[in-house]
């Protein structure tokens, strides 16, 4: 069967992990499979890129920017395959360019257009193993975009859809997809399989197992995707579109996320247009806002608060003034020291006692509730930031997650 397999950057840290890589290759194809291979750049080669990008400018060039991040990838393709040839298996490293991976032109934040993938094929043919740089496309005007921190996941899941691969293998320094992060829960247990709503909620909310674009996209085209270990043998976790009849804990997974933030316009006159007029500016600066809670109106004034990413709290906070202007604010405030917890599973909305039993087991914990949001699968509260690990054990103890379905 054709696999398409995709290894992080703990996978492939250095040289002896990209040896034990091409191994595993190697091992897959002498079982009789096609193996496309897609690698994200070494260890932490990004963050050391964006570090030396700051010490030339403070505010680099989004373009320059992407064209020096897209270089850690190119690195991990040329060292794999070069390690797939000393074990005598013809390979063949390509870039996002090379690949045919087309994207709309956002530096930072590129979503793939298109993959034309008739030069991978051709490898495939010839015998070769194709090993192609994740997090990263090209545009129609030939310039390089990367995709975002995480989405080396949705390129490997593109080139899977484009290719018709049986499925798409995510090889991490994990063993599945937990009930909850295991450095936080040393009983956290790995889950068989989940589903796509319910892995996308936990990777939306801040579980790092799967980028959320990725999953997205294989519930769209029905694509499986296995979550599983690069360093051992292990049967890992399946993400796909069933989920089982019998009755079972509906709570499957804890996710957490410590990267969030919150600003509260104070006073804004109750009267249509106000939220608009207050999210649009933010939406054209690149601004994502996730929780939005609006208060009661008294006097035909109300509070408005919304959470976002921490890393664009500073450029928000630029946008206040002049949005409180517009819409008749005296005042806005923030705060960067929030985190968010979160419950996911199908059925929780319809069953009775969930949140009831999420909201008294932070309570017994001495936490306090900033803001809460639900979606169908989903409750989510928002705590302090220093209490977020507290609220995972506490939350994971009390829906007993640690036992077996």
């Amino acid at each position: 069967m054709l696999v398409v397999q995709k290894y992080g950057g703990t996978s492939v840290a250095d040289a002896d992990r990209i040896r034990h890589v091409a191994g595993r290759v190697i091992k897959r194809i002498k079982a009789g499979d096609q193996v496309v291979v897609v690698v994200s750049a070494m260890g932490n080669t990004t963050d050391e890129l964006i570090d030396l990008a700051l010490s030339v400018s403070p505010d680099p060039d989004p373009r320059e920017l992407d064209m020096l991040l897209s270089t850690g990838e190119q690195m991990s393709v040329a060292l794999v395959a070069m390690a797939l040839r000393a074990l005598g298996q013809e390979a063949v490293g390509l870039t996002a360019n090379q690949a045919g991976i087309y994207t709309r032109a956002q530096y930072g934040s590129g979503r793939i257009a298109r993959v034309e993938a008739d030069r991978v094929r051709a490898e495939l043919a010839a015998g070769r193993v194709p090993i192609i740089a994740g997090f990263q496309g090209t545009t129609d005007d030939q310039e390089i975009v990367t995709l975002g921190r995480g989405a080396s996941d949705t390129t490997a899941v593109a080139l899977a859809i484009a290719l018709g691969a049986e499925r798409c293998e995510n090889c991490k320094d994990v063993e599945g997809v937990y009930t909850a992060d295991p450095r936080i829960v040393p009983t956290a247990r790995r889950l068989k399989d989940i589903t796509y709503e319910e892995m996308l909620e936990l990777a939306s909310q801040g579980s790092q197992v799967m980028h959320n674009r990725a999953v997205e996209l294989a519930s769209v085209y029905n694509l499986p995707v296995l979550v599983t270990s690069s360093m051992v043998d292990a049967p890992g976790t399946l993400i796909h579109g069933e989920s089982e009849l019998e009755e079972r804990n509906r709570v499957r997974g804890i996710a957490h996320d410590s990267d969030v933030a919150k600003i509260t316009v104070r006073r804004v006159p109750d009267r249509p247009g106000i939220a608009a007029n207050i999210f649009e500016p933010l939406a054209n600066a690149g601004i994502s806002v996730d929780t939005i809670v609006q208060n009661a109106s008294e006097g035909h004034l109300t509070d408005l608060s919304f959470t976002l990413s921490r890393g664009d709290l500073r450029k928000a906070e630029s946008l206040m003034p002049g949005i409180c202007e517009s819409v008749g604010s005296p005042e806005y405030t923030a705060d960067a020291n929030l985190g968010k917890v979160s419950i996911v599973g199908v059925g929780i909305q319809t069953a009775h006692g969930y949140a009831a039993r999420m909201f008294r087991t932070l309570f017994d914990a001495g936490i306090n509730i900033e803001l809460i949001s639900t979606s169908e699968i989903r409750l989510t509260c928002i705590i302090a930031a220093d209490r977020v690990n507290d609220a995972v054990r506490a939350l994971h103890d009390a829906f007993e997650l640690e036992r077996a379905e």
